[in-house]
């Protein structure tokens, strides 16, 4: 579903709970994942409440614009795939899915995150892109095990400070945001993202490390 294609939608299909049911397949190492992508469906059912020891949740690509509270039934779930969607916010039990390791968010309306998503603990890989964020929440920097973060497409004006608190990150996607190319008079670091590389520190030389740390200085002073 492409973002800029998105118009006044119908309300949506309805799922049983036997059609849900025919949705679970099976993954590597015997996982199961209940695939609900592609449904046209306006909400997330509340029959499948009874399916909630499935191993992978995926609700992309339909017509959703709210997760409800019960997504915290979900306790097992270690993906949770949301993206292509009509979400403009999201809720505080998504801090409660405590196994998750990958969530995607991209394409969707989010404006603002939940407090409660930087108490996902375990989280590799977040994905934000194409959305409508002016700014990264500081309490990202709490998801101490994030890898990869995609943050292209939304609103930005600068590198966000908090990706420097988040030791673990190997990529992170600052694509199409409106921050500038040329670093500010002030000598700050808005117009990093161009130039924005993610390295472990034992992959450098004495003087790109140095050097980096210098970057980083003046990314978190400005």
């Amino acid at each position: 579903m492409a973002k800029g294609k998105k118009t006044k939608q119908a309300k949506g299909k309805t799922i049983t709970l036997k059609t849900a049911q025919n949705c679970v397949e099976l993954i590597l190492n015997g996982k199961r994942r209940l695939d609900l992508s592609f449904k046209g469906i306006g909400a997330v059912p509340k029959c499948i409440q009874a399916l909630h020891d499935v191993d992978q949740l995926d609700l992309s690509r339909n017509l959703i614009r709210k997760i409800p509270e019960f997504i915290d039934h979900f306790t097992k779930i270690t993906l949770l795939d949301l993206h292509s969607n009509y979400l403009e916010e999201l809720p505080a039990a998504i801090g409660r899915l405590q196994s998750l390791l990958v969530l995607n968010l991209c394409n969707n309306r989010l404006k603002n995150l939940p407090r409660e998503l930087g108490s996902l603990q375990k989280l590799q890989t977040l994905n934000l892109g194409l959305n409508q964020l002016e700014a990264l929440p500081t309490f990202i920097a709490a998801l101490k095990d994030l890898r990869h973060l995609g943050l292209s497409d939304n609103r930005l004006t600068r590198v966000p400070p908090c990706l420097a608190r988040l030791s673990k990150l190997e990529r992170v996607n600052l694509e199409r945001n409106p921050i500038p190319t040329e670093q500010a008079p002030s000598g700050g670091a808005a117009g990093a993202a161009e130039r924005l590389y993610l390295v472990k520190e034992s992959f450098l030389c004495e003087g790109c490390l140095s050097k980096c740390q210098m970057e980083r200085k003046k990314m978190e002073d400005a």
